[in-house]
């Protein structure tokens, strides 16, 4: 694994270096830091203007992706302690000056079966990454190569399932919307939408994101397709609330009696959910199609 980051420019290398120090202030037992991703590809943009299928202009700024190696699982910890180290680097800077961190952790153990098994997002983190921080105290298995038939094997699962698990969320909204009970529709619409963003990167790298965070996932979407981004349009506030809304349901739904939902942000939604789900359907099957493409240059 590559261990320098002198070719990025100086003030993306401070940014990774003051990373370095937050995650190791935040976590105790951290074994190795590795960079992944365009950055640590030397393929990541800065700002990027990009035309979404129906005309609309996007902007896209590459994120630090970050792995974590632990001696142990951070378990429930994960999001609270990942939260902090992202507040803590955003802290002081303009907003506009932020580059969003996408954190990673895996304890050792685990890290290591993935390699030795050849999953896919792993072997690349670990063969195209620059490791950042290494405490000496573990050694990373030798990655095992994946052929495309094992890839699409895998990829299929994993989307077949989660689509399935998407089903069966619109299906109890549409129950809770017939009833009348927009609150409880709303949090079934919002896990419905999470696996559905959820099973684009398992078509393409077999990961599977642990944030609920819809606009994080979204925005892990951008690097596989571009084809979600007149979605959820929020350019004015009738949008802007209703997404909000949405986002706000997979916890207020469940624990503030004062979440309020009317059929009007329902009636909205649902649309935009069920062509989602038409358009991760679409890129997914178009990703295992290139695994079937990739199977017929090795035969």
């Amino acid at each position: 694994m590559k261990s320098s980051i002198d070719f990025l420019p100086e003030h993306i290398q401070n940014d990774l270096r003051r990373l370095v120090g937050l995650i190791r202030e935040e976590i105790q037992d951290v074994m190795m830091i590795i960079l992944y991703g365009s950055y640590a590809k030397n393929t990541y943009v800065i700002h990027d203007i990009r035309l979404a299928p129906n005309g609309e202009i996007t902007e896209y700024h590459s994120d630090y992706d970050i792995m974590v190696i632990t001696r142990k699982r951070l378990g429930e910890r994960e999001g609270t302690v990942e939260a902090r180290i992202r507040s803590r680097f955003a802290d002081g800077k303009h907003e506009n000056d932020i580059t969003k961190v996408q954190l990673v952790s895996e304890s050792i153990s685990k890290l290591n079966n993935a390699l030795s098994e050849g999953r896919y997002f792993y072997v690349d983190a670990v063969n195209e990454g620059i490791i950042l921080y290494d405490s000496g105290e573990c050694k990373l298995a030798t990655p095992r190569e994946l052929n495309f038939s094992e890839i699409k094997r895998m990829a299929e699962d994993y989307y077949k399932r989660t689509l399935k698990k998407a089903e069966r969320f619109l299906y109890h909204a549409r129950i809770d919307y017939r009833d009348k009970e927009y609150v409880e529709c709303a949090f079934f619409l919002h896990q419905a939408t999470e696996y559905l963003l959820k099973a684009i990167p398992l078509a393409y790298i077999l990961y599977r994101n642990k944030e609920h965070d819809l606009e994080f996932l979204l925005d892990k979407c951008k690097s596989h397709t571009n084809e979600l981004a007149d979605i959820f349009p929020r350019k004015i506030v009738r949008e802007k609330y209703v997404f909000d809304q949405l986002c706000r349901a997979y916890v207020d739904a469940r624990y503030n009696d004062e979440f309020v939902v009317v059929q009007d942000d329902v009636d909205y939604l649902i649309p935009k959910i069920e062509h989602l789900k038409e358009v991760v359907e679409k890129v997914c099957r178009e990703r295992i199609a290139f695994y079937n493409s990739q199977i017929e240059k090795q035969s």
